[in-house]
């Protein structure tokens, strides 16, 4: 009979992680990281001898800070994974502005209920944060502009929807991502595929049939870089769509120049001259925070943002003991007990 999978608890414990069958994906299941089958091996070593010496109990108190100024993120997942530990969790908001060096969560309780989570805490905290803040960077650049996530291709879809959300978290108004929207409380959002374009053969006839197909996922916003010159084909559309026309999408390729202020200020100056005032025109493709404010004033009325945010280092967290049976003790470098930050607020 297969062993029954659970937390681990020492080094034999190891045995029961699972291995390659040829089937599986690499990714951690939710399960196997509750069961802390992803942690560093160190804290399963450290687990078995504190146990072994009946001090796995040991009541302390854990800071938690971060190297880098940015966007907090990733608190309710390390609430979620620690619930019911008896572990007190204070911490930063979701999307609360942090500084280097300052202590964003606090963990109080038995050192042995959160000592295998520490890996997945760290990581969960360090790249949401990191996703969180390149996601604030270019809302600001927008101003009033609504930025979107349109990220996940160029992540492992084990943890795309987890950077979807960390971007709603720093700002963006919508993500592609269907799983990430839905655990943020969003409807997922997303135009049109070249590939759709490429294998009806026009761009025009690819928007009637959306519009016949999909009646009910308006609003409409074709992508217009295709086949023909992006002014050209975004005059074509309005003129034939009229008031069923919401947006245009300009997603020119690097090998073509990109999406530049020029390409934006003449298809905005050309639609208006048409009569065609009230389509907008959304960008994507290589945006970055340093190109919003040109695109913003060029005309561009949304912004998607992809390879920016998805690319984001983490914002690398570190976890000190500060405080042991009520005794205040730190490592050498560490100021001991926990530091001074009205702003952790109980999870």
């Amino acid at each position: 009979m297969a062993r029954k999978k659970s937390i681990l608890r020492s080094l034999k414990d190891i045995s029961q992680v699972a291995t390659d069958d040829g089937k599986r994906f690499f990714s951690a299941s939710h399960e196997e990281i509750r069961w802390a089958h992803i942690t560093d091996v160190y804290f399963v070593k450290t687990l078995q001898i504190l146990q072994a010496e009946g001090l796995a109990e040991t009541v302390v108190t854990a800071d938690i800070h971060s190297s880098g100024d940015g966007v907090f993120a990733g608190s309710e997942e390390v609430r979620r994974l620690l619930e019911g530990s008896g572990v007190i969790v204070r911490s930063f908001a979701e999307g609360d502005r942090m500084s280097s060096g300052e202590t964003v969560m606090r963990l109080e309780g038995p050192y042995g209920a959160f000592c295998l989570h520490e890996t997945a805490i760290l990581g969960i905290l360090a790249s949401s944060s990191g996703w969180a803040t390149a996601a604030r960077e270019c809302v600001e650049a927008a101003g009033d502009v609504p930025v979107a996530c349109f990220a996940s291709r160029h992540l492992h879809p084990a943890v795309a929807p987890v950077m979807e959300r960390a971007a709603l978290i720093g700002g963006c108004k919508s993500a592609s991502n269907i799983l990430g929207a839905r655990l943020a409380g969003k409807t997922p959002q997303g135009t049109l595929p070249h590939s759709l374009i490429l294998i009806v053969g026009d761009t025009l006839k690819t928007a009637e049939l959306y519009l016949k197909h999909l009646e009910d996922a308006k609003p409409l916003v074709v992508l217009v870089d295709t086949f023909m010159d992006e002014a050209w084909e975004a005059l074509r559309v309005a003129q034939a769509l009229g008031e069923e026309l919401d947006g245009i999408r300009l997603d020119t390729p690097k090998e073509r120049g990109g999406v530049t202020t020029c390409l934006v200020r003449e298809v905005r100056a050309r639609l208006d001259q048409a009569g065609a005032g009230h389509v907008k025109i959304l960008v994507s493709g290589g945006v970055r925070p340093e190109l919003i404010p040109g695109l913003v004033a060029a005309g561009t009325d949304a912004v998607g943002v992809g390879t920016y945010i998805s690319d984001a280092s983490p914002i690398d967290m570190t976890l000190d003991l500060k405080m042991i049976n009520g005794r205040p003790i730190a490592k050498r470098g560490r100021i001991p007990g926990p530091a001074k930050n009205d702003r952790l607020k109980a999870c």
